[in-house]
């Protein structure tokens, strides 16, 4: 999570970027969800899901200090029930650092607190630039680590979506890297993809690797504002380069940053469309088509995912969709995982 005093609403120069902890346990999919998703992904979704190192790549609590839980400030809203200011322990925070109320966080008002994932910065922090040496034994390094660990959480976040884009461009000896349906090009994006972009892709992923390693002046050090903003046209360039070549007779629409809050969108047209950093707080999304679509920081808080197809869709994360409303025939791809409230 960012210091920003704010919910799960906090927007990055992708999108929204204030979120609190996803609980792990939340996202273990039934065996019919789990053959469900099997079933939609692609060879070259299955293939992006190896190379994203999940588990360095996603919340892993049980090796973390529970930094989320303390460096950022909320506002009691329909996210968090109290006010907390940055740099403070929740109150719900055990010793041991896990959470006293874990099991019934959203019946607490604690809904945030769900919908959030760290892209295992927390543990990056507490295991590697750290050592394990904890903030509670160490309180010396307490006020450095909460200084540490948002921007982990930044550079995380661009490991786990140039992982996505490097996997979306990597050349394939087939000349197809999803079935095609109706109206879709046979030739798959990868068939057509820039080598040029895949080796600057890489270029960024090592480099960012490489400042995840650096010492906590070094990261304190660090313009990540700067470092996103070389990094952005790359996956702008990816996005561009998938969803034109997903449905090359079809004119996607453009709604970047559009104002969509409480949007009548239901069984819209949207394949291949830019929503990146889109409001859709509340939309009515129930039966759209959203295949291949780029929903980069898209705001799905409350937004009615009912029966709709987000299969293919690029640089979409686990948070929102923990944030919006779904069902068992809302379609999503690994390595995704359906939320348990939408089975239940």
């Amino acid at each position: 999570m960012s210091g920003l005093r704010a919910g799960v609403g906090c927007r990055s120069a992708h999108g929204v970027v204030g979120f609190t902890l996803v609980a792990s346990s939340r996202h273990q999919p039934t065996a019919a969800a789990r053959q469900r998703e099997i079933g939609q992904v692609s060879e070259k979704q299955q293939s992006a899901g190896r190379r994203l190192a999940l588990e360095d790549l996603r919340a892993n609590c049980a090796n973390c200090f529970a930094l989320c839980c303390v460096v950022p400030a909320f506002a009691a809203s329909a996210d968090f029930a109290i006010d907390k200011p940055a740099g403070q322990a929740c109150p719900h925070l055990r010793p041991d650092f896990g959470c006293g109320i874990h099991t019934r966080l959203r019946p607490s008002g604690f809904t945030g607190c769900t919908v959030y994932d760290c892209f295992g910065a927390g543990q990056k922090v507490s295991q590697g630039t750290y050592a394990g040496r904890d903030w509670r034994t160490a309180p010396r390094t307490a006020a450095e680590m909460f200084q540490v660990f948002p921007v982990m959480r930044h550079l995380h976040e661009l490991l786990y979506h140039l992982t996505e884009a490097l996997a979306l461009t990597e050349p394939a000896a087939k000349p197809t890297t999803r079935r095609p349906t109706t109206g879709q090009s046979a030739a798959g994006p990868s068939a057509i993809s820039s080598r040029s972009l895949h080796r600057e892709l890489k270029r960024a992923l090592e480099q960012t690797q490489q400042l995840t390693d650096g010492s906590p002046e070094a990261l304190i050090r660090l313009d990540v504002d700067a470092h996103r903003q070389r990094v952005n046209p790359l996956l702008q360039r990816t996005s561009e380069l998938v969803r034109g070549a997903a449905y090359p007779q079809h004119k996607p629409k453009d709604h970047r940053g559009a104002d969509l809050i409480g949007a009548k969108l239901k069984g819209a047209d949207l394949r291949a469309a830019n929503l990146r950093g889109a409001y859709l707080i509340g939309a009515d999304l129930r039966a759209a088509d959203l295949r291949t679509a780029d929903l980069i920081g898209a705001d799905f808080r409350g937004a009615d995912l009912r029966g709709a197809d987000l299969s293919g869709s690029i640089f979409l994360i686990q948070a929102q969709i923990d944030a919006a409303k779904g069902d068992t025939a809302t379609r999503i791809s690994l390595p995704l995982t359906t939320p348990t409230e939408w089975i239940t």
